[in-house]
């Protein structure tokens, strides 16, 4: 390899898959109006390849924004946001969304809700069939193919919504509070899940929660947000190995992580409370 592309195949495994720059999100009028919001505020943040990223921070700090973003639900209005080095102008077949009730199609049974998507892209269905019963066998949802979703339990059904967006494949997975209306076992159970699935498929995940425990579980780092408008307060690598089991809980290190980032969020939760309602920006 000579050394000019050895320099560049460096800079390409250096390239971070998302990026924000200086981006911050605007909410309300336009132009010069006096009622905008201002929820996200000059976001500098870099996420590596197949790194799994949770966030937290109180309610109305820009969470779901930086996810819509990423998702090219909405655009930032000022600053960047690039997917390997490309500017995200909409939503794409490298970005697959989750979130927190099930979005499941209520007339099709669980096989055609999971491969709907790909059918409607014109994926063959040699292709995305085989893709489809893998994954309801990674699930745990071998014999439901031809159940509907009122016959599942709520658990069940997130679990046909992870399989639906892992069937395209994507590059980037986000998730937005996905197993926050689930029971504390099959919250766990989920959790050990989306571990298993990302060894396999190794996708970019962008995870919220409001849980500080489930934060920790699954992440290789775990970002914590102000009080509107929403910077990031702390960025904390977690450095234990995975996949991890229900028993990471209880180790020192998980407990002295989880009492950081508790009171880190509670200080911008407190402080969102002493803090006046959002007033017009100035013109």
């Amino acid at each position: 390899m000579t050394a000019r592309v050895e320099i560049l195949a460096s800079a390409q495994r250096a390239l971070p898959k998302i990026a924000f720059r200086g981006a911050s999100k605007i909410y309300g009028g336009s132009g010069r109006a006096r009622n905008q919001t201002l929820a996200l505020d000059s976001l500098d943040l870099d996420i590596a390849p197949a790194e799994i990223v949770t966030v937290l921070g109180p309610t109305g700090c820009g969470k779901s924004s930086t996810l819509n973003m990423i998702a090219g639900f909405e655009q930032p209005s000022t600053g960047t946001l690039t997917l390997d080095g490309q500017r995200i102008e909409g939503p794409g077949p490298d970005r697959a969304v989750v979130f927190q009730q099930p979005s499941l199609f209520p007339w099709l049974n669980v096989f055609d809700n999971v491969t709907l998507g790909v059918k409607c892209r014109g994926v063959p269905r040699e292709t995305y069939s085989a893709r489809a019963m893998h994954l309801l066998r990674e699930v745990g949802l071998t014999g439901f193919e031809r159940h509907y979703p009122y016959q599942l339990s709520g658990g069940m059904q997130q679990r046909v919504q992870i399989a639906r967006a892992l069937v395209s494949e994507p590059k980037v997975l986000l998730l937005d509070e996905p197993f926050g209306a689930l029971d504390y076992q099959t919250r766990i159970q989920m959790q050990e899940l989306l571990l298993r699935l990302w060894q396999e498929y190794r996708p970019t995940i962008f995870f919220i929660t409001h849980d500080v425990s489930e934060a920790i579980f699954v992440a290789d780092r775990v970002l914590v947000m102000t009080r509107r408008p929403g910077r990031v307060k702390l960025s904390v690598r977690v450095e234990a190995d995975k996949p991890r089991t229900a028993d990471f809980l209880s180790t020192p290190y998980f407990i002295d992580l989880q009492r950081e980032l508790l009171h880190a969020v509670q200080e911008e939760v407190q402080a969102s409370k002493q803090t006046a309602p959002p007033q017009a920006m100035a013109a």
